[in-house]
Formats: C-alpha cells, structure tokens, sequence
C-alpha cells in the first residue's frame, strides 16, 4: 500500500482525504463518520470529562426534546466500553404514555477519536428497530453530531444483568468468557434463537433511513470490504503484507448474499447481559457496527477463537464458550429456517479476521498513538492481540488460497 508508512495520516490533506473516498466507496453515513474522523483528526486530543459537564449535556439536549420538567441524579460512571464514554443516571421526568416516573439511564458517548469509529445515528435506529424482537434497552435520544455533548452521543435506558457469572474470568473487552457447564445449556439456545430472530426480522418496516440498501449479489460484501480497506489506508502505520493479500482476496471471491439481513456486526458474548436469578439474556448491546448484509458473516464472527474456548477436557471448542460448532449452526438453522453454507462462513471468517486485524493492529495504534481516546492502555494492550488475529486470518488464507 503506497500510502504507508505516512506520518500526513496524522494531519490528513483535503486531497488525501478526497482521495481516500473516491477509492473506497462506502454507505453514506459511513463515510460521513469516517470524513469527520479525517477532519478533526489534527485537532486535540482526548480531554477527560467530568460527570458535572456530562450532565450539562444530558440537560441541554433535555431541554431541546422535552417540555416538561426534569431532574438528573446519581451520575456515576460505567466500567466496560473499549471505544466509548459510558455514564449512567437516574431521570426523573414525565414520561408520555407512563406519567411522573424515575428512569435509569445510560449516556455512551464517542472519545476524540474511537478504537471503531462509528455512527451513533445508526446505533440508535437499530436499537429503536429490534425492540419487541430480542431483547434490547429502550432507546430515548441521539444527538448524533455533538451538539450538545463534546461528541457524539447516544442516551438509551439502563439494562439490569451481567456479562459473566460473578466467579468467571475473561479476557479483555469481554472476550473467551466461561460461562460454566450448568449456564452453557441456558444461555446456548436464547443465543441462537435472538440471533435467527435478527436475522429474520423484516427490517424494511424499521427506520432504518441511516442506511443504505445494497442490491442483492455482491453489492454488501463490496461495501464491507471497502469500509475497512479505506479504514486500514486512513489508520496504518506501517505494511503488512498479508493484508494486502487478504483484501485481494476477498474482492475475487465475493460470493452473492442470497437474503438481505440486518447484521449485528458484534454479536458475541460481553455484548450480552443476563440476569443471574433467572438466567435470561436482558439486552444485547453494542450495535455499532451493525449493516445490512449476509447472514453468514454474523455466523461466522461467533467461531472467532478469541471469543471462545475449549471443554474442560481440552477437545472440543464452543462458540462464544456456550456450545460447539455443529451443534451452534444446527441450532440455527432449525431457529431461523434459513440454510448454513459452510464456504460462505469460510469467507466470512477471513472478512471478520481482516476486520479485526485492521481494528487492531491500524485503528488502536493510530487512535492511542494521537492521545485521542480514554482507553489508550486498553487499546495498546489490544495491539498485541492483533499478532493472534492476523495468525488465524494466515491460517485461513493458506487453506482457501
């Protein structure tokens, strides 16, 4: 790639970042994210927020979309998030359609520059979209060019359970979580079956005006990987050739998408909370990178082996530590009634692995390298896992290749 090493990344031209766009076609809103990064990318860096200036925000934006009184109490912050700001608090309001009540709520919020830059628009359609379908917290406000927060935002309501059994151990960000034997045969099916449901779910019925519609064929494969091509040439540091190879790859053997589906895009468990009384998944968060596309793509980013792990025993690998290969697709074609084609999937393991390794070893560097995020600890950490991404995404190369 001529573009790297490129220390201009850091102060991108109007030219290079025109440039950029005219080689790598994306959705509207996505290149309207991904522009904005580019344009604010030599301005300054992360600057900490404080829970008071926070909460000026939550009651500007209040003031804008309510005509009743209101009070905010007990801000605090949220653990969790690799990319984004998270506070919650208590809104008392008059709520329409329910009258005087008190709401937990949740601010998330973009740093200077996130670890996955994305839209905050779309998030919030998507999770207006799937309420009443699967589990999902209530969505209330977005204001998705910052105009009364420091940056983008997205307000949704407060979602009761955790990502873990308490005794559970995981990886950072959520991932290679053990669920244990007694959980994996509970949580197994709900996750399959939410899963059918989005990608069953008539999203034409949903405003979901954030998002382009591609044509059936290859169209939404192309954009996928234009998306995060552009991101590797906005963010690298340096070469690497077997991406290089990969994106190759994949642009000469896109296979047509044969259903249109709403793609959560992280599906995954950490992305998932339950309730430990009754062992019921409670909301699925983190649709950020959702799109619509290949069912197959969200089936297969559930293999990624940093998600999952192996039996007691050591010989069986489970998805997302909840049950094993056969036994995940099985489940879910009987859920959606929609066929699993095991080259599909093959081609989307190594888009999903592209994405990542593009995530980690271009987006964390060039993001905490510029001081522009909260979590620069965290994303340097994440840096390294880059090397085990890129391992597997050799791995699947080599076999198809």
């Amino acid at each position: 790639m001529a573009d790297i090493p490129s220390l201009g990344k850091d102060r991108p031209s109007p030219a290079w970042i025109d440039d950029v766009r005219r080689r790598f076609p994306v959705e509207r809103e996505i290149d309207r994210v991904l522009t904005r990064k580019l344009l604010q990318r030599a301005g300054p860096g992360y600057v900490p927020q404080g829970l008071d200036a926070l909460c000026q925000g939550v009651e500007a934006l209040l003031r804008a979309e309510l005509d009743t009184p209101f009070q905010i109490r007990q801000p605090k912050w949220l653990a969790g998030g690799a990319s984004k700001l998270q506070m919650a608090f208590d809104l008392v309001w008059t709520r329409p359609g329910v009258g005087p009540t008190t709401t937990r709520m949740v601010l998330r919020m973009e740093p200077a520059e996130s670890a996955v830059e994305t839209s905050r628009l779309r998030e919030f359609q998507l999770i207006k979209a799937f309420e009443g379908i699967v589990p999902v917290p209530p969505a209330f406000w977005v204001d998705m060019d910052g105009t009364y927060f420091p940056y983008p935002a997205i307000v949704y309501g407060f979602a009761d359970g955790v990502t873990k059994p308490s005794e559970a151990v995981s990886n950072v960000s959520g991932t290679g979580i053990n669920f244990g034997p007694a959980l994996r045969p509970v949580l197994g099916p709900q996750y399959v079956e939410h899963l059918a449901r989005i990608h069953t779910a008539d999203w034409r019925n949903a405003d979901l005006s954030a998002f382009d519609v591609p044509a059936l064929g290859t169209q939404a494969v192309e954009w996928q990987i234009n998306w995060w091509e552009r991101v590797w040439a906005e963010d690298a540091n340096e070469a690497v050739p077997l991406l290089d190879f990969a994106a190759s790859w994949l642009r000469r053997n896109m296979p047509p998408v044969d259903r249109l589906s709403v793609v959560h895009g992280d599906f995954r468990a950490g992305n998932f909370l339950y309730r430990e009384d009754d062992q019921r998944i409670s909301a699925w968060l983190d649709w950020e990178l959702g799109h619509l596309g290949d069912r197959h793509e969200d089936l297969a980013y559930s293999l990624n082996l940093i998600h999952g792990h192996k039996t007691e025993d050591d010989r069986t690998f489970l998805v997302m530590g909840l049950m094993p290969t056969d036994e995940f697709f099985d489940s879910y074609e009987k859920a959606s009634g929609l066929s699993v084609d095991p080259k599909v999937i093959r081609y989307y393991q190594i888009l999903n692995c592209y994405k990542l390794a593009v995530v980690t070893l271009g987006t964390t560097y060039r993001t905490a390298r510029g001081g522009k995020t909260h979590q620069d600890v965290l994303l340097a950490w994440l840096i390294g896992a880059g090397y085990v991404i890129t391992e597997d995404l050799r791995r699947n190369l080599e076999e198809v290749a």
